[in-house]
């Protein structure tokens, strides 16, 4: 990865970031999901009510973005997304990367079959998650009520380094 720069977001880039989801989306009608390209980014407020880290690009401009928060006292991904743009230049392992803590466990929940979901998180490091906490449990309830069947779904975790 080079040429981007990673820090918090400004209030002023959080449209950008929505640019960004919704960028981010396109590529699933070529996988046979064009409801998840046409959905709708993150509300602001949801968005506000997270710790959103962003990749600044040449441009001095928000290319990839990723919100997290803390579920059941790991970091959670809410959303990881680079612009189609930017994509397959390190920038979405470089944002994990920055939000990873040592001694905390990362997940996130992901498609399964998407080239670009749970194969992805695989070859950085993350499992499949077997028997989940209260915390992703209902984070799954809030998915499948938003329309996202839970045997296209998975849950991820990525564990603390052992010393």
């Amino acid at each position: 990865m080079t040429g981007v720069l990673i820090r918090l977001a400004q209030p002023d880039e959080l449209p950008y970031v929505r640019q960004i989801e919704q960028a981010s989306g396109e590529p699933f009608r070529d996988v046979g999901m064009p409801d998840i390209a046409d959905s709708a980014p993150m509300p602001l407020e949801d968005l506000a009510g997270h710790e959103v880290w962003v990749a600044i690009g040449a441009e001095g401009v928000p290319v990839a973005f990723i919100a997290v928060g803390d579920v059941d006292g790991a970091t959670h991904i809410h959303q990881v997304s680079v612009h189609p743009s930017h994509a397959r230049q390190g920038i979405g392992a470089a944002l994990i990367e920055h939000v990873t803590r040592p001694g905390r466990a990362v997940t996130l929940t992901t498609f399964r079959d998407v080239p670009w979901n749970q194969p992805y998180y695989e070859r950085l490091g993350f499992r499949v998650v077997t028997e989940v906490s209260p915390g992703l449990a209902e984070i799954v309830r809030r998915e499948a009520s938003a329309g996202l069947d839970p045997a296209s779904r998975v849950v991820m975790v990525l564990l603390p380094a052992q010393v």
